[in-house]
This record gives structure tokens, sequence and C-alpha cells, in this order.
């Protein structure tokens, strides 16, 4: 990985919000693949398919006889470990929930909240297959009380999708599954086909044509966000093993070669040993291209003076993930305040929250992080709010209400308000 030493030089890198030119060369033909579907429905959603997957499906939908049967062509083991994932996964999100906002009515005023109806939920497919982020999305739409469950994914040219992905979505109470996947896919389920039901929101990460679609669709559906390629940002000083650092720099990069690895440190001496591990590590890794790819073109090690210079570049660059392997975790995670997740302690690394920890790995990405959160119960949740009027409210605010509209222009505001202040009191 290149060498970027000094805290002004890595600044410049870092700064996500500086001006950039925000159009994608591929949204011209995500709108037109938005479009088919829109017009053609199920009839786009077959030729799409044949065209971009290489998989001439007979049906869309996924029988539930071929959910059955995916238990026979996966190992056991997978089938458990998965069981004991969507445990940990459901109990961190359960929760989530007792602590989330309650209903509230006092005087008829208040709010109410109440679960999303339909939800869809993307899995990618393509390189990798992703039965992980099947459990982190639909199991905490379920336990907010998300009565329909919708996943799209994209089968493989033999029209099949990866038995994991179909089992995974079988524990986390998936309630339907179709065959599609790319732009097509979240047109589908934002605009509803023949087959598709249209949900009231999308939620899942997925390449550049997924990202803009969900950017394209948004505000006929609700999105969880805009997830882009993978991040990690590694916070280490001379006390943390070389091994761990590169471990973990390793797998982020693993994801794709738009994925972004990055160590900030104030040890030249670690460092270097980092970049060593690395070289040995990675002669062992099967998508070893796919990680040098990515460690050449977004992967860095940033030497600072200190781990407050440190601190100040991490909230700049507002990561999806930021592992700390220093002396003073527990300090520095306080200092830090734009991430998707931090994982701290002995043993940490991104992987373990990946699978098992129990918080959604479905995290902010591109900066995102900033302002908005990693995808959790509350995001299948909406709150209506109850405004109660009576002569009370009237006869104490009313007269300020007029002063407000007549000051606005609005007439009628002040003439509805004006009528029952009228009848304060009259029976």
């Amino acid at each position: 990985m290149k060498i970027i030493e000094g805290f002004d030089k890595a600044r410049k890198l870092l700064d996500r919000q500086a001006p950039k030119d925000l159009e994608y060369k591929q949204e011209a033909a995500v709108r037109q693949i938005i479009n088919d579907v829109r017009q053609h429905g199920d009839k786009a959603l077959f030729e799409l398919t044949e065209k971009f997957d290489g998989a001439k499906l007979t049906a869309l939908e996924v029988k539930p006889a071929q959910v059955k049967a995916a238990y026979k062509k996966v190992d056991a083991k997978l089938v458990d470990a998965m069981k004991l994932a969507a445990e940990r996964i459901g109990a961190f999100h359960r929760a989530q929930k007792e602590r989330a906002l309650p209903t509230y009515n006092q005087k008829k005023t208040g709010w109410v909240v109440r679960p999303l109806e339909r939800v869809g939920v993307y899995a990618p497919g393509g390189t990798a297959s992703y039965p992980s982020t099947v459990l982190m999305t639909a199991i905490p739409a379920k336990i907010a009380g998300v009565k329909e469950v919708i996943l799209a994914t994209p089968p493989g040219k033999d029209g099949q999708i990866s038995p994991a992905i179909l089992i995974a979505a079988d524990i986390a109470g998936v309630s339907r599954i179709f065959s599609i996947g790319g732009a097509q896919a979240i047109a589908a389920l934002a605009f509803g086909t023949e087959s598709v039901p249209r949900v009231d929101k999308i939620c899942g990460p997925g390449n550049i044509y997924v990202f803009l679609a969900k950017k394209l669709v948004y505000g006929v559906v609700g999105i969880d966000g805009l997830q882009g390629p993978s991040e990690v940002v590694v916070i280490a000083d001379e006390s943390a093993n070389p091994d761990y650092c590169a471990s973990d720099l390793l797998a982020q990069a693993e994801h794709g070669g738009l994925s972004s690895a990055i160590l900030i440190t104030d040890s030249r001496t670690l460092a270097d040993k980092v970049n060593l591990s690395i070289n040995e590590q990675l002669k062992k890794l099967s998508r070893r291209k796919i990680i040098e790819e990515s460690l050449m073109n977004n992967g860095m090690t940033v030497i600072v003076k200190n781990m407050a210079e440190a601190v100040e570049l991490t909230n700049l660059y507002a990561p999806e993930h930021v592992l700390l392997l220093t002396k003073k975790s527990t300090a520095y995670e306080k200092q830090i305040t734009n991430a998707g997740c931090i994982i701290l302690g002995e043993q940490a690394t991104v992987a373990m929250s990946d699978y098992v920890s129990g918080p959604s790995h479905t995290l902010p990405t591109e900066g995102t992080a900033r302002f908005s959160s990693p995808l959790n119960v509350l995001d299948f949740l909406k709150i209506t709010n109850l405004s109660g009027v009576d002569d009370a409210l009237i006869e104490a605010v009313g007269e300020a209400a007029v002063t407000i509209a007549r000051a606005e222009g609005l007439d009628a505001h002040a003439q509805a308000i004006e009528l029952r202040m009228k009848n304060v009191g009259k029976k």
C-alpha cells in the first residue's frame, strides 16, 4: 500500500466533503432499466435477467419446495452457524426495539409508532453470494413487526439462487423470494409488476447499478441509504499486532476492487511491519487479484504524529468501519463521532461484526456516517403524529396561531382558527 506521511497530505486525500463531480456514467442506463420495468413488468424482468445474468428463467419467484430442498445442498455446519448468527442478530435488535421510541399520547397529542407493511430486501450476487446480508437485513425488519419481507437476489447462469441465500431467507422469516438482481430488481420492488409486489422501503447493498437505482426510486419508496464499496480505517499504535492490522485490511479489500482499506498509525515501525505482513498473508488468499486491485487503487497507510491526528482524520473520512487496535481503545472510541461501526477489544476484527456479533453489517459508506446510521429496527418503523385540539388549547394559544397565520398572509388559516375561537365554551 502507498504510504502517506503527515496530517496535511492525508487530510487532502481523506476529505470527502470536498467538491466533486456527482454524475455517474451509468445513470442513463439505470433510468432506461427502471422505465423498462415500469412499462413492461415481468416481461422486462425476464429479458433483463437473461441479458445481465445470463439466466433464462421460466419463473421469477422461488417456490417453497426449492427453499426446502436447499437444506440438502448445504453443509449442516453452515446451517448451524447461520442459525447462531440469527439468534445473536435477533437478540441485538430485540434490545433495540425495547428501547426504541414508544407510542405516546397525552390529551390526544403525541405520536403513534407503527411498523412498515412491506419491505424489500436486496442481497447481492455476482462475484460472491452473501447469506449474511439476508440475515442482517431481514431479521431487524421482522423484529420491528414488518408483516411481509420480500427478498430479491440475482440468479446464477443456471437460473438458480445460492442454496445458502435461500436457507438464510428461511431462517430470517422472509415471506417471498424472487430471482432478480441489479437495477431491475430495485425497479420491480419500487413499482411492482405482475409477480413482484410493490414495497414501502428497499434495504440492502449492491453494485453501482443497484446504488443508482435506489437513488432514482427514492421518493416513490423509502431506502435505507446509498451504500457504496466497503471501507475500513484501522487506527493502530506501536502496541498493535501487525498481523492483526494486516488481516483486517486484507479482509476489507477482499470485498472488491473499489473497497477502501486504510491504516492510520503514529508508528512508522508498525507501518513497515504491517506492509510486510500484508505481502505474506496475501500469498495464501484465493481472492488475491481482487485484493491487490483494491489495495493498489484505494489502500493506504497514513503516518501521523499522534493519535489525536488519527482520530481527526478518521472523523473527517467518516468510514463504514473503524477498527481500534490501540492501548487506549475505549478512550478513542468516545472521540470517534463519524463511523458506521466501531470495533474494539483485545481480539477486535471487523470480520466478527460482519457475521455474528449482532449489530447489522449494513452500514453507511462514502462518508455518510456523518449524518446517517447503520440499518436498525428504527428503519422499519414510522411515526404518525397525533395533534389533539380542544377548547382549552384554542383558548390558550389560538390567538398566537392567528397572529402567525396573518403574518404569513394565510387568511384562510386564520379564519379557520377564529371560527373555533368564537365557539369556545359553547356546546
